[in-house]
């Protein structure tokens, strides 16, 4: 066992133990500690335990790998994931905290007088809950089979079982506080080597100065400059360039936002403080500990790219090809990477090196032959899992980003877990099926539910349908097509009835799932896609990523238009609403 390893397995295997250690302390004992740990957790505490729901694999592994690649267009990641952050701060968690229930289709149930309205709600956050904790669990295995050398299916299933012990046993209540100390692994985790490399590179410890700083070889050029520079001579785009369409950005970053404050497993972390003010003290803290990793996410992108090639392609204008890295003694983190499948090459011209130049690139190497890309594969998803290695950082660093990766992923995949069986156990079986069942059997049925969500989140795991942050946007679109216009026409228009409500989320739902299937194949089966994925095909050049924005349209359109041609909510239901809007301690307003 090679010294990396063992300080992976040291590392990883420690905060294993931590998370099964709390869980077990914490074990959920009654339906209000599975559901919302008891309604007893420090804003402070919650706000930590948020960031981590929130900042899953897609946040930790993937978005400066899209950074890394895309440069200015990933920017909308960044805009959308924190602006849809704020929307939800502002406009839903604090109301739907005085509401006081238990979850997000039990809300919608009651604010639109109908089982049908609830069951739809149910639907709508499973199909959009499952997508999202796809990307969590293709996070979870590059962890696993990088770091602790296991095929990806094994370290899977490995994260399945992880996940399984802490979130059956501690339900939101083990959950909540397994996810403080997995924030406090993966922002350690996140900054730690992001310090080091921009030190190295720039000479500034700070990553977020460091973006904007002057390189440190004493060239007295930028660190973006430079990577502008390098990029557009090795035939690739310019890194601050616009390569993306307005419309599309626009629609994206859109999206994003309305698909984060639709999303029902960070919403039920606002049902977990004892007040109403402490929902809005939590969404101030999330917001801090949320910031630490966005504002060093595109430093890390930006220096990992950067990083990567000056390690294969040691003459930036690409044509000398003496220098490129040398097939037969490539470095233990490329040879490493490439075992498990993420990153691979093709020698196309035999000379024993590898050229790494995009497609826009004309040169000829020394004799007269033409240079074409060799790198096959670069898996965007490994970009900040291998920096470490790639800046030849000490092992208990790189060892350190393993766990942190993992501890993303396992956060944000526990939190839609439960999100899931909460709905199943809670909204369907006590809601509907079995109404007068014990508060013991309902536990039971949640634990049962939980085991099962595992079992075909793992299923899914295995085929992802793209890579982590790519499958997660699919899971925001989703998410802001059906729940949030439901959640803020509820909140916002009490003339909105429950036909209406019913026909908008079927609408928003259908017409976006129609349109990512379209693209992305029926039922994720790869090959089975109806259109060609590009640019081309998009209906206005709309990606399907980005049809979440247009989904929610229709789905306030359709609610507002048949609300308009039926009959009116009852009177007591258009009390309530206009009830949950009155700040605490005016009219009638009762704290729950």
């Amino acid at each position: 066992m090679t010294n990396l390893q063992m300080w992976t397995y040291a590392v990883v295997g420690a905060t294993f133990l931590l998370y099964i250690f709390i869980a077990i302390k914490a074990r959920a004992t009654t339906t209000g500690e599975f559901y919302v740990a008891g309604k007893g957790v420090h804003p402070v505490l919650n706000g930590m335990a948020t960031g981590a729901d929130w900042m899953s694999a897609a946040s930790f592994i993937s978005m400066a790998g899209l950074i890394a690649f895309k440069g200015y267009d990933a920017s909308v990641y960044l805009m959308g994931w924190t602006g849809g952050y704020c929307l939800l701060a502002m406009l839903l968690a604090p109301y739907l905290r005085k509401y006081g229930k238990f979850t997000v289709p039990e809300f919608i149930g009651d604010r639109f007088y109908s089982q049908t309205a609830r069951v739809v709600a149910v639907i709508c956050l499973i199909v959009a809950s499952l997508t999202y904790v796809i990307g969590q669990m293709k996070g979870i295995g590059v962890a696993f089979s990088r770091f602790l050398e296991m095929p990806f299916e094994t370290g899977l299933f490995v994260g399945m079982g992880i996940v399984f012990i802490y979130a059956v046993l501690g339900g939101m209540k083990g959950v909540t506080y397994t996810q403080i100390a997995q924030y406090c692994v993966l922002i350690f985790a996140y900054t730690v080597p992001a310090v080091f490399i921009s030190l190295s590179l720039t000479g500034n410890a700070i990553p977020q100065l460091g973006l904007g700083s002057v390189m440190a070889d004493g060239s007295g050029v930028h660190l973006l400059e430079k990577m502008d520079q390098t990029l557009t001579d090795l035939g690739f785009a310019a890194y601050t360039a616009q390569k993306g369409s307005t419309i599309n950005m626009f629609l994206l970053t859109l999206s994003l936002m309305i698909g984060t404050a639709g999303l029902p497993h960070v919403i039920t972390r606002f049902f977990t403080v004892p007040k109403v003010r402490d929902a809005r003290s939590t969404a101030g803290w999330s917001l801090v500990f949320i910031a630490l990793l966005y504002t060093t996410a595109p430093a890390v992108g930006a220096m990992a790219r950067l990083n990567l090639i000056n390690t294969i392609q040691a003459d930036s204008v690409g044509a000398d090809t003496s220098q490129n890295l040398k097939i037969d003694s490539l470095p233990a983190w490329f040879t490493n990477w490439e075992k498990t499948g993420l990153l691979k090459y093709e020698d196309k011209n035999g000379d024993g090196r590898i050229q790494y130049v995009g497609p826009n690139y004309k040169g000829v190497d020394a004799n007269g032959n033409v240079v074409v890309n060799e790198m096959t594969k670069v898996d965007r998803d490994i970009m900040v899992l291998a920096n470490p290695e790639i800046a030849q950082l000490p092992n208990w660093v790189i060892a350190l980003v393993a766990a942190g990766g993992i501890a993303a992923a396992l956060s944000t995949a526990a939190g839609l877990l439960l999100a899931i069986s909460s709905a199943i156990s809670h909204d369907i079986i006590k809601g509907i099926v079995a109404k007068d069942i014990s508060d013991k059997g309902e536990l039971m049925a949640g634990r049962i539910a939980m085991a099962g969500a595992i079992c075909v989140a793992g299923w899914l795991g295995l085929n992802p349908p793209g890579f982590a942050a790519q499958t997660v946007a699919l899971a925001f679109g989703l998410a802001a097509s059906s729940i949030f216009p439901a959640l803020m026409m509820g909140i916002f228009a009490k003339r909105v009835n429950n036909i209406g409500a019913v026909c908008g989320m079927l609408s928003g739902l259908s017409l976006t799932l129609v349109y990512i299937f379209w693209f992305k194949g029926w039922l994720f089966i790869p090959g089975t896609a109806m259109a060609p994925d590009n640019a081309a095909n998009w209906w206005m050049g709309i990606a399907p990523g980005s049809f979440g924005a247009i989904g929610a349209l229709v789905n306030f359109v359709v609610a507002i238009t048949v609300s308009s041609f039926t009959a009116p909510p009852p009177e007591h239901i258009q009390h309530l609403v206009e009830d949950i809007r009155v700040p605490m301690g005016s009219k009638s307003a009762v704290d729950h």
